[in-house]
């Protein structure tokens, strides 16, 4: 389905993003025969995935934490979508901001809903304003440059922040630092780690409980108890470091083919290679994903591509 809204590279050879079909974790999932009867009746079984959630990612060796025990409060999510739009609700009388090229789920619903915002380089943080950024950064893999120069300002203002943590699970030798206290809010999603996107599998992390929208949704547990259920079932399987150790090698391999930067982000590279540019989403480079060709069973199409795309050998010379 076509959209008409700017960056759409869904359908282009390195655009979009998703999870890697890894072979091993479809069979966990095509081997997954839960007994529904008695999972959507279980009141227990959100407040154990947050749980258990929360110990998997503090159980990471390639990437560290910093002040995530400070964020004591959990609630499941459909995703890190839904955890976006209640920070939106909750501060819908600020002006939201982002970095360029950010994931523009957030441009998009401030424009659809009326809201005020503006690009971060294209204005200064003001006291009003509610800031969203991607930790690693939607359009280069990795932390922002300016991360911490503008969470130090939105702490002496005073502005809520909520910190995007999608990619965890795919990244790797990264700080997770959230120790500013302008920081309320955190997201948290398997959507881009393993192949269960559809499933809306995410968690909010915050320092507080204010009893907002989602919050009372944990509490009635009114909350998507199949998706907590599928997310137990990979999280008790797979470490947060398995797709990185997996497929580190054949990223490298790819980004020497092309001729492009890895980034910590495993299924990403980046150039600024003016060959690339149909891939640029707005920012100072072009991003590409591998996430179609990473599963060895899809090296060929990746080199198949290289070969229709380019004159492969003056461009591999």
């Amino acid at each position: 389905m076509t959209t008409n809204f700017p960056f759409d590279y869904r359908q282009k050879s390195f655009g979009a993003m998703a999870a890697v079909q890894d072979p091993d974790c479809l069979t966990h999932l095509a081997g997954y025969q839960p007994d529904l009867s008695q999972i959507v009746f279980d009141e227990r079984i959100a407040g154990k995935f947050c749980s258990s959630y929360q110990d998997w990612l503090k159980s990471s060796q390639t990437n560290v934490w910093t002040g995530l025990d400070d964020f004591k409060f959990t609630t499941m999510a459909n995703g890190t979508t839904e955890v976006f739009d209640k920070f939106y609700m909750k501060n819908s009388t600020r002006r939201f901001r982002c970095f360029r090229a950010e994931y523009k789920y957030h441009e998009l619903a401030w424009r659809s809903h009326g809201l005020g915002w503006a690009r971060i380089e294209d204005d200064d943080i003001r006291s009003n304003d509610a800031v969203v950024i991607s930790l690693p950064f939607s359009d280069t893999g990795d932390k922002h440059q300016d991360y911490e120069s503008v969470l130090e300002r939105c702490s002496a203002l005073g502005v809520p922040v909520l910190v995007d943590c999608a990619y965890f699970g795919i990244c790797q030798d990264l700080n997770f630092n959230l120790e500013f206290p302008c920081i309320t809010d955190v997201s948290v999603s398997l959507s881009k780690m393993f192949p269960v996107a559809h499933a809306r599998i995410g968690m909010r992390l915050t320092r507080q409980d204010n009893d907002d929208a989602l919050f009372v949704l944990q509490k009635t547990n009114y909350v998507n108890r199949i998706g907590a259920a599928i997310g137990l079932h990979f999280i008790e399987k797979f470490s947060p470091d398995y797709i990185v150790q997996k497929y580190r090698s054949t990223q490298i391999e790819f980004c020497q083919t092309l001729k492009v930067e890895p980034t910590k982000t495993v299924l990403l590279a980046t150039t600024t290679d003016s060959r690339f540019s149909e891939y640029n989403r707005g920012g100072a480079s072009n991003r590409l994903s591998f996430h179609r060709f990473l599963p060895k069973v899809r090296h060929e199409e990746f080199y198949q591509i290289v070969r229709d795309i380019f004159d492969q050998e003056s461009f591999l010379q």
